[in-house]
C-alpha cells in the first residue's frame, strides 16, 4: 500500500494563537448541577481525571477581550483546540457556562443573553464530565451519555471518537474560529465526502473528494488504541482505511484529525515529550486528502475563491492573485480575488481603444478549467487567440489548447498552476495607459482617426518629394504611394473583420453529400417540430442529419443569418453544429452525434438514472440555457425546450439541440395548430394571452422539465390513476405545500437520502413555473440557485397571482 503523499511535511497550521492559559483550573472530575465557569475569572475551565484535556473559556489573541468556549489539550504549551461551541459568536469577559440545575448546558453573554446552548438532550441530566478521551459529556442516573461532545463536532476528530451519519466536521475560517467553506461528512450512499458550502447557508456543492466505498460505508472511526481512522460498514467490518501507513503509538504520542481551513482533511500526530509552544513544529502530518486539492475540479468559487490561483506547495494549497488582482480580503487568502484596473464591458462609454487600454498578459502553467467558456474559435493562432480576446468588450481572459481558443469573461473559478499544464492562458490587464484626448469636439471613432492620420502622413511625404522630383519620377512615386495606402487599408479591414465563426467553423456540404453520408437518409433517429433527424457517417465519424421543415420565406438570408449564430455558440452543455446544406429546397443540418440518445428515452424507460446523474443532467441543462440567453452575442429563445430536444453524450453530460431554429421555421410548422411555439404541458401561459414572448418562456419549460427529472415521469400522465397525479406540475406543487416530498420519489431511496437537494430542486422548479413571467427567475439566477450560489426562497403557489389578479 502506497503512503499518503503528504507524509513527512510539517503543515503551518494558521490556527490562531491564544493568549498564555494562566488561571487555576478545577481539579474535579464530575461537574454538578448548578455549577459555571466564567470568562476570565480564576476558574476557567473544567479538567478531565488526568489532565490531559480541559473544556472552558480560551481567550482568542489579536481580539478585543473574545473568548471561546472550546475544549484543549491542557498539557502541551500551545493547548491545541479540538472542539469549540461560539466560533461564530465570540464572547467578551464575564461571560458565563453553566449547567443549570434544570440539567441545561448554556452559555450567556454578561447582559444574560444566550450565545449557545446544547441541543436535542433527550432524558434528565444529572451532571456532566470532561473525560480523559477529549469528550465532554452530560450523563444521566443511569450513567449514560446523554448529550457529548464527540456528537457534536467541530472542525476535529479524536482517537475513540466515531463520526456517524448526519454529523458534520466544518472547517473554520483562516484568521477566526467561525464557520469556514469546506466540511467533511459521511453520506447515506456510503461515502465520505469532502465539499464546499455557500456561506452564510448550508446548502452545498458537489463534492471534491469521495471515498468510492460504495454503498458499504456507514460512519467513520478514529480507533482509540492504533489511532488509525478508517470506514466501517453498518456490520462493523471495515470498508476503507484512511489511515494507509503505520504511525506512532498512541502511547508516545498524542493524535487528532481536522478539516484545515483550507479543505484538506489531516491527520496529525505530536510527541508527547514536545516541550515546543509552536504547533509548526509539533504536530506532524501522518496523512491527509486528497493529497492534491486543487486538481480537484467542483461546482462554486473553487478552492481558492474566484478570479484566483490554487498550487500546491509540500503537497498544501497555496492561493494566490493574478497580476493587476487583489485579495477580496486582505486577511483572507480563500476570499478570492478582484481587479485592480476597471475592465470596461459593452455597454460602457469607453474612450479609447483595447489595444491602447489593455494588453494580454500570459500566465505560465495556469488554467481555469471549471470556468464557463462563452465562445471556442479554432484554428487559431496565440498572437489571434490574443487579439480575439483584446477587441471583445466581454472577454477577460482566453486559453488556447491545440489551436483552439476559448473566451472566458468574469468570474473565473478553480483556477490551478500546474508545472505539467500545456494549455496557454492569456489574462487581460491594464496596459497603464490613460485613455487618449479627444481632439476635437466631433465624436470619431478611434480607428478612424488613426487612419486618417497616417494617411495624412504618407501624403505629407508624397507632397515634399513630389516638389523636387521629374514628371517621370512623380508618377513612379505616386504609383507607389497608391499602392501602399491600397495595401493599408485591405490589412486594416482584414484585422478589423476577421471572418466570422460561421465562415471559419461551419462546413457547407452538398445534398448528395448527405445523401451518401446517411445511405439515402435510411436509418432515422427520430422527428419533432424541426424536422427529421437520421443518422449518417462523415469522415468515419457518426453525425446526426436534420432534414428542416420549410423555412420562412426570407430564404437564404434568414436561413444564413440564423445559422451565423447558431454556428458562433460553444458551450459543453449545446450539442455542436458541425455543418449545413442549403441547397435548392433542401435545407439541413448536421450535428455531432450523441450515442446517447435523448433524456426522454432515458428518463422514462425501463430503468431510471440514478439521482446523482438526475441532478448533473438538470445542472448541465440550466448552464447551457443560461449560456444561450446570457452569454451569446445574440440571446437565443430556444422555445421547444423537453427532454426530447435534450441529447446525452458519451458522457452522459446533458447537450441542448435544436437551439436558435425556431426563426427558420414557418410558423404552421409548429406542434399545436396556432402559431404557438413549443410543445404542450411545456408551453409557457404568455403564449395563450398574446403577451411579449421572452427567454422566460424558456424558464417555464425548464420547471416542467425540472420536475419530470425529479420525478422521473412525464408532466401529463392520464394513467396514473386518479386527477390528482395526472398533472406533474400541479401535483408537485400539491406535495410541496402539504409536505409529502416522498411521494414524488416514492422507492427512490438515493433521493430521499438527499432530502436536501430535492426540497432545493422542487422549490426551483415551482419558481420556474409560475403563471407571472415577471416572478420567474432568469437562467442566471436558476443556476446560482442550483449551485447554492444563492439561497433558495419558498415558492408561492404558482397559481396565485394569476388568481388574485382575476379575482
Amino acid at each position: 500500500m502506497v503512503d499518503n503523499p503528504c507524509h513527512g511535511f510539517s503543515l503551518l497550521l494558521l490556527l490562531l494563537p491564544l493568549l498564555p492559559f494562566s488561571t487555576s483550573a478545577q481539579t474535579n472530575s464530575n461537574v454538578s448541577l448548578g455549577e459555571s465557569l466564567s470568562a476570565g475569572s480564576s476558574t476557567s475551565s473544567w479538567l478531565s481525571p488526568s489532565g490531559e484535556f480541559a473544556f472552558g473559556f480560551q481567550a482568542i489573541k489579536n481580539t478585543d477581550d473574545a473568548f471561546l468556549l472550546a475544549i484543549w489539550y491542557e498539557k502541551i504549551p500551545e493547548k491545541t483546540i479540538v472542539w469549540y461551541a461560539n466560533g461564530d459568536k465570540p464572547v467578551p469577559r464575564g461571560s458565563k457556562v453553566q449547567l443549570t440545575i434544570n440539567g441545561d448546558l448554556k452559555l450567556n453573554n454578561p447582559q444574560g443573553e444566550e450565545i449557545w446552548r446544547a441541543q436535542s438532550i433527550l432524558g434528565v441530566v444529572t451532571y456532566a464530565a470532561m473525560l480523559d478521551t477529549g469528550n465532554f459529556v452530560l450523563v444521566d442516573r443511569s450513567s449514560d451519555h446523554i448529550w457529548e461532545s464527540f456528537k457534536n463536532p467541530s472542525d476535529t476528530i479524536l482517537p475513540s471518537q466515531i463520526l456517524e451519519l448526519g454529523s458534520t466536521l466544518s472547517s473554520r475560517q483562516p484568521t477566526n474560529y467561525s464557520r469556514g467553506r469546506f466540511q467533511l461528512r459521511p453520506l447515506a450512499d456510503g461515502n465520505l465526502v469532502l465539499n464546499t458550502v455557500f456561506l452564510p447557508t448550508n446548502s452545498s456543492f458537489d463534492p471534491y473528494y469521495v471515498s468510492n466505498t460504495g454503498s458499504s460505508g456507514y460512519q467513520v472511526v478514529f480507533n482509540g488504541s492504533t489511532a488509525i481512522i478508517y470506514i466501517q460498514s453498518l456490520y462493523g467490518s471495515i470498508v476503507s482505511n484512511l489511515t494507509v501507513r503505520s504511525i506512532p503509538s498512541t502511547k508516545t504520542h498524542y493524535h487528532r484529525a481536522t478539516i484545515d481551513f483550507n479543505g484538506v482533511f489531516t491527520q496529525y500526530a505530536r510527541p508527547k515529550s514536545s516541550s515546543s509552544s509552536n504547533d509548526y513544529e509539533s504536530w506532524s502530518i501522518v496523512w491527509c486528502i486528497p493529497d492534491d486539492i486543487c486538481s480537484h475540479q467542483e461546482i462554486g468559487e473553487g478552492i481558492c475563491g474566484f478570479n484566483s490561483i490554487c498550487r500546491i506547495v509540500q503537497n498544501r494549497p497555496v492561493c494566490k492573485c493574478p497580476d493587476q488582482y487583489t485579495l477580496d480580503d486582505p486577511n483572507n487568502t480563500l476570499s478570492g480575488c478582484k481587479p485592480d484596473f476597471i475592465l470596461q464591458g459593452c455597454h460602457e462609454n469607453q474612450s479609447g481603444s483595447p489595444d491602447i487600454l489593455y494588453r494580454m498578459n500570459e500566465l505560465l502553467d495556469t488554467d481555469w478549467p471549471g470556468s464557463a467558456d462563452y465562445q471556442r474559435l479554432t484554428p487559431y493562432s496565440e498572437a489571434e487567440c490574443q487579439d480575439a480576446c483584446l477587441y471583445d468588450c466581454q472577454c477577460a481572459m482566453s486559453t488556447l489548447l491545440d489551436s483552439k481558443c476559448w473566451k472566458k469573461s468574469l468570474p473565473f473559478r478553480n483556477g490551478r498552476q500546474k508545472s505539467d499544464l500545456i494549455v496557454k492562458a492569456y489574462l487581460k490587464v491594464s496596459s497603464g495607459n490613460p485613455p487618449p484626448v479627444p481632439v476635437d469636439d466631433n465624436p470619431r471613432s478611434n480607428s478612424n482617426h488613426d487612419v486618417k492620420e497616417k494617411d495624412q502622413g504618407l501624403f505629407s511625404v508624397a507632397a515634399a518629394v513630389l516638389l523636387g522630383s521629374s514628371i517621370f519620377v512623380n508618377f513612379l512615386f505616386l504609383s507607389a504611394i497608391f499602392m501602399v495606402v491600397l495595401m493599408y487599408h485591405k490589412k486594416l479591414k482584414e484585422k478589423v473583420q476577421k471572418p466570422s465563426s460561421f465562415e471559419t467553423n461551419l462546413h457547407s456540404f452538398s445534398y448528395k453529400d448527405l445523401t451518401e453520408a446517411t445511405d439515402g437518409f435510411k436509418e432515422e433517429l427520430g422527428r419533432g417540430a424541426f424536422g427529421v433527424v437520421y443518422k449518417g457517417v462523415l469522415d468515419s465519424k457518426l453525425v446526426a442529419v436534420k432534414k428542416l421543415g420549410r423555412v420562412v420565406q426570407e430564404g437564404d438570408k434568414e436561413f444564413k443569418t440564423e445559422l451565423r449564430a447558431i454556428g458562433q455558440t460553444h458551450h459543453k452543455n449545446l450539442v455542436k453544429l458541425v455543418g449545413f446544406c442549403e441547397e435548392g429546397q433542401h435545407r439541413l443540418l448536421v450535428y455531432e452525434f450523441m450515442s446517447n440518445g435523448s433524456l426522454a428515452s432515458f428518463l422514462f424507460g425501463s430503468s431510471s438514472p440514478d439521482w446523482y446523474q438526475r441532478t448533473q443532467i438538470a445542472y448541465g441543462i440550466a448552464r447551457g440555457l443560461m449560456y444561450l440567453h446570457e452569454e451569446c452575442s445574440i440571446p437565443v429563445i430556444h422555445c421547444d425546450i423537453k427532454p426530447q430536444n435534450t441529447l446525452l453524450d458519451d458522457s452522459y453530460t446533458a447537450r441542448i439541440s435544436d437551439f436558435g431554429l425556431a426563426k427558420l421555421l414557418m410558423t404552421d410548422q409548429s406542434r399545436t395548430r396556432t402559431a404557438i411555439r413549443g410543445t404542450k404541458g411545456y408551453v409557457a401561459p404568455e403564449w395563450f394571452r398574446h403577451m411579449p414572448i421572452t427567454v422566460k418562456v424558456d424558464v417555464y419549460s425548464f420547471g416542467v422539465m425540472l420536475m419530470e427529472i425529479i420525478c422521473c415521469r412525464k408532466n401529463v400522465e392520464l394513467e396514473m390513476g386518479g386527477d390528482e397525479r395526472a398533472i406533474l406540475t400541479d401535483w408537485a406543487d400539491d406535495c410541496y405545500q402539504e409536505g409529502r416530498l416522498d411521494a414524488l420519489v416514492e422507492n427512490d431511496m438515493e433521493a430521499m437520502n438527499d432530502i436536501g437537494k430535492l426540497e432545493k430542486l422542487l422549490k426551483v422548479a415551482i419558481w420556474c413555473i409560475q403563471e407571472e413571467p415577471s416572478l420567474r427567475p432568469t437562467m442566471r439566477k436558476v443556476v446560482q440557485m442550483l449551485e447554492g450560489i444563492v439561497e433558495v426562497s419558498v415558492p408561492p403557489h404558482p397559481y396565485l397571482f394569476i388568481s388574485v389578479v382575476e379575482t
